[in-house]
């Protein structure tokens, strides 16, 4: 919701409270109508701005009632009301709107705050001073987690997560499809806790928003200068979890495991690393048949036995084609070491195919 549609509801639901005839419509101090709850009759603009130049609390003109909004002490907007106890429940709305800009000033000003960090455009000096501020505690546990949507922008994703903000906790927004959580990790710093906070994320946009969402979050730091290092976690387990652990919806940087490492390789290392190790045949050449065993054997640690029940397929031809894939690729899945170089081989495949279909950026895809 934005400010100036909080502030209309304010209005509206102070003449609702009150049961009272009153119109009020707010102006900016050139006299620009911002909103209105009624059929209030024209205010003429230099009658507005006449009164803003004052510097009076609140005057009555005619049929109409003038206050002066502020904030901190500055004037910022005028008042007028209209109506059945125009006067007092003028000075009552004016009070009510000086502190509800305030609140969503100094949000806004948190945001930024926020934003700039995780962006490193902010000095080490300038964190400090900024953060005390705006009253946000510089030496907090705290963790970033990403939160990558498929809605636009409006789509009620942000105040569903706002909703579900525990005190101490920050929403900010970076682009239209990312929502990230600062999340207070001064009660609790595990990660268990995390992990617990983006599943509830994770299934109440999917059931109340009905937008699919993949999650990311990086490690728990202490200080306020640390937050970009674990949104940079965050982004990472992100753009890695899309390539090796596709199936996943939620990631954490602790879990990247050598997916991280592979990620960082130059591809002139990665052609030589597959062309060394399958001079002949590669895994991409194998059938999907192949492939889907040489998987379900690996999530078995490989256990020739147990991979061949859940395949619904005897012993012996589990071990046929354990050894049909020792003769295409000169690999012996069934040792740990042929094993360990098999699966690396299936992730920098991965990765190189990762890279080879994502454009260059400014490029045509």
């Amino acid at each position: 919701m934005n400010q100036n549609q909080a502030l209309k509801n304010s209005l509206m639901d102070l003449k609702r409270v009150t049961n009272a005839s009153v119109e009020f419509a707010l102006f900016d101090g050139n006299g620009i109508l911002m909103l209105s709850t009624g059929q209030m009759k024209q205010v003429p603009a230099d009658t507005v701005t006449r009164f803003f130049a004052s510097g009076a609390e609140g005057q009555e003109m005619g049929e109409y009632h003038f206050f002066r909004v502020s904030v901190k002490l500055q004037p910022e907007y005028v008042l007028v009301a209209e109506g059945e106890r125009a006067y007092l429940l003028g000075r009552i709305a004016a009070t009510q709107l000086s502190h509800l800009i305030m609140a969503y000033s100094q949000q806004y000003d948190v945001n930024g705050f926020f934003q700039n960090l995780l962006l490193d455009n902010l000095l080490a000096v300038d964190i400090y001073n900024r953060a005390t501020q705006l009253q946000v505690a510089v030496e907090c546990s705290r963790a970033v987690i990403v939160i990558e949507t498929e809605g636009k922008e409006d789509d009620g994703s942000l105040e569903m997560i706002s909703s579900l903000m525990d005190t101490g906790d920050y929403t900010v927004t970076v682009d239209e499809h990312s929502i990230i959580v600062i999340k207070d990790m001064s009660r609790e710093p595990e990660l268990p806790v995390l992990e617990q906070a983006a599943c509830m994320f994770r299934d109440m946009l999917n059931t109340e928003v009905m937008s699919k969402v993949r999650i990311g979050y990086g490690s728990i730091v202490k200080d306020v200068r640390d937050l970009p290092r674990s949104y940079k976690e965050a982004r990472l387990a992100l753009d890695v979890g899309k390539i090796f652990y596709s199936e996943r919806t939620i990631i954490s940087y602790s879990a990247l495991g050598i997916g991280r490492l592979i990620y960082q390789l130059p591809m002139g290392l990665c052609r030589m690393f597959i062309e060394e190790t399958f001079p002949d045949k590669t895994p991409d050449d194998l059938d999907e048949e192949t492939l889907a065993t040489i998987r379900k054997f690996f999530e078995n640690d490989l256990n020739v036995s147990v991979t061949a029940r859940q395949l619904y397929v005897h012993r012996n031809t589990m071990v046929y084609r354990l050894d049909k894939i020792q003769k295409a690729t000169g690999l012996d899945v069934r040792s740990f070491e042929d094993a360990m170089t098999f699966k690396i081989a299936l992730m920098v495949l991965n990765y190189m195919k990762y890279v080879n279909k994502v454009p260059p950026e400014g490029g045509a895809s």
